[in-house]
């Protein structure tokens, strides 16, 4: 039996609580204190997200030598070409902006040198040292004092509620309102608002070894192609190249060694204990993620893999006690498995990290649907191909605070809530409670099974073959959670049955991830097809957009607008 959702009604309404949600949500109320502003979060706010989990740090052009020019051209060239650019360029001048608003208004201590300045890192892939860090703790420093300033104003915060399905008005005019779950009680929840900021972020947690936890399971994506949005560059996963090995049996496996351990000068090492990077890429382990990452996977497949099935990751030659000091959370978390990073060798392996795909939208944070804002990991675009390392948080808190301050504007203008479609609910209350007391199906096998597919087929090393095989796979997978059901005892915090409702959604979208790659015949970033191992001409560059339609998954190809610069061309050789 399925209750009548709960009705709550606010001015905006924001999906998620890392960096993107929480700089939306103070923002907001920055612009406009009288609104009404609600926050839900699938856990609690300020312990759940990917932002808190962030090690490296916060890219920004601060220091005399380096310039927005310098980080955009790194950040294009990162991407390989298939970036927005508006949103790149909103993103290396906004960054500026947003790190000062982290020191001098929310009270963020960011590591200094010497003389006071902000102290920057090395990171891989850049031109200029200009990752501002608080150690390799920044993501926890960044959430904690946003976290707090959230509390001290007046944002309602829905907490352990899942966002289940995007809710569009009756009126065909955009966006009414999200329907929700609150796993507290098991009750649904029809959260009404003028203005709604999807936020969830990403999480690619259908591959075998990954970073986020496992309460990241795409659920804003999923809500996306449900309600018809355009994903763009979906093929596009990032694998961190340096996840630890710690065995089967713990979660710590899969989780980062972060990218400041290779921008300090740390080896890579195969089975012979020999480093090898430099047979594939001249700038060896500083080379980007994408490189790195397909390196260690031919050093593997070669037959020069660890006894774990990994390489090894070496920092002694740095030093042991610098190392200490200068990656402490990261010696901790490794000595707690058993290791020591500080003084011996780590065993590694590339781990899905990042998503560069994500919901079309515009620099100021609108989407095609009125009324809907998108920010931070959910969104594509920004990053094109790849990600820089230390470009992820300033993404969400560049576009988080971007899209407070747009949707406080818009809210001022809207008059009465939008009446949600009816037929829309009852639909999103069907998927969501009609599996309740039907035959149990074996969520771990699907889960183990779409483990295996994504890692094997639609991994890193990617071939027509593989992919043709995952589709059969996935559809399959599909059909096997459909038929899945729970049994109806106590639906308070009923894991079960989040589980089920996050592998609806991760099967989902790993089928969006599967067919973007599969219509990429070329090779770009973090895509890399071995029966199209070469890019496509830069200057005639496409990116991919699915969208979900009525006999499944649809792709086209579009063309990549060159507003600020051109392949060939540099902003470097303008400024001078």
């Amino acid at each position: 039996m399925r209750a009548v959702p709960i009705t709550v009604e606010t001015d905006i309404l924001i999906l998620g609580s890392g960096g993107a949600g929480l700089f939306a949500a103070l923002h907001a109320k920055k612009a406009a204190p009288d609104l009404d502003v609600t926050v839900a979060v699938k856990g609690l706010l300020g312990k759940c997200g990917c932002t808190r989990m962030v090690q490296g740090g916060y890219n920004v052009a601060l220091a005399p030598g380096d310039s927005v020019e310098r980080h955009f051209m790194d950040t294009i060239e990162g991407g390989k070409w298939l970036n927005n650019q508006e949103l790149a360029w909103t993103l290396v001048t906004e960054a500026q902006v947003r790190i000062r608003e982290l020191e001098t208004e929310l009270g963020c201590f960011f590591d200094r040198n010497p003389d006071g300045s902000v102290h920057q890192k090395a990171f891989a892939g850049q031109t200029f040292d200009r990752t501002v860090h608080k150690g390799d703790l920044t993501g926890i420093e960044i959430i904690n004092r946003l976290s707090e300033q959230v509390w001290r104003r007046d944002v309602r915060r829905l907490e352990d509620h899942r966002a289940l399905e995007l809710i569009p008005a009756a009126d065909g005019s955009g966006l009414a309102g999200v329907l929700m779950l609150d796993m507290r009680t098991g009750d649904p929840v029809l959260v009404r608002a003028r203005a709604t900021l999807l936020a969830t972020g990403g999480g690619p947690t259908m591959y075998k070894f990954h970073t986020p936890s496992g309460d990241k399971t795409c659920d804003g994506l999923a809500m996306a192609l449900r309600a018809g949005l355009p994903l763009r560059d979906m093929e596009m996963v990032q694998f961190h190249p340096t996840g630890l090995l710690a065995g089967a049996g713990t979660r710590m496996t899969g989780t980062v060694l972060e990218e400041g351990l290779r921008g300090a000068g740390g080896y890579l090492l195969d089975a012979s204990r020999e480093r090898f990077m430099h047979h594939y890429d001249p700038r060896a382990e500083r080379a980007t993620r994408d490189v790195v990452s397909r390196s260690i996977m031919r050093r593997i497949r070669d037959g020069h893999a660890t006894p774990n099935g990994g390489v090894y990751i070496q920092m002694s030659h740095l030093g042991p006690e610098d190392v200490r000091r200068k990656f402490k959370g990261m010696v901790e978390r490794c000595a707690d498995c058993g290791f020591d990073l500080a003084g011996g060798l780590v065993e590694v392996i590339p781990t899905a990290h990042y998503m560069m795909g994500g919901v079309e939208f515009r620099p100021g944070c609108g989407t095609e649907l009125p009324r809907l804002y998108a920010a931070g990991e959910d969104t594509g675009g920004v990053h094109g191909a790849n990600r820089l390392g230390g470009n992820g948080v300033a993404n969400s808190t560049v576009f988080g605070g971007l899209a407070g301050t747009a949707m406080a504007r818009e809210v001022r203008g809207v008059g009465a809530l939008a009446e949600p479609d009816p037929h829309a609910v009852e639909a999103g209350l069907a998927r969501a409670y009609g599996p309740l007391g039907r035959p149990a199906g074996d969520l771990g096998a699907i889960r183990e099974a779409l483990y295996a597919t994504m890692w094997d087929d639609v991994g890193i090393l990617r071939d027509a073959a593989g992919l043709a095989r995952a589709g059969e796979r996935l559809d399959a997978l599909a059909a096997a959670v459909a038929q899945a059901g729970i049994p109806d005892g106590d639906r308070r915090y009923n894991l079960t049955w989040m589980d089920r409702l996050n592998l609806e959604n991760l099967v989902l979208v790993s089928q969006s991830i599967r067919a973007a790659a599969l219509a990429r015949t070329d090779s770009r970033g973090a895509h890399f097809r071995e029966d199209f191992p070469d890019a496509s001409d830069l200057a005639t560059s496409h990116y991919t957009v699915v969208r979900q339609g009525g006999d499944g998954l649809d792709v086209a190809m579009e063309p990549v607008a060159f507003t600020h610069v051109r392949p060939g061309a540099s902003l470097l050789d303008a400024a001078a």
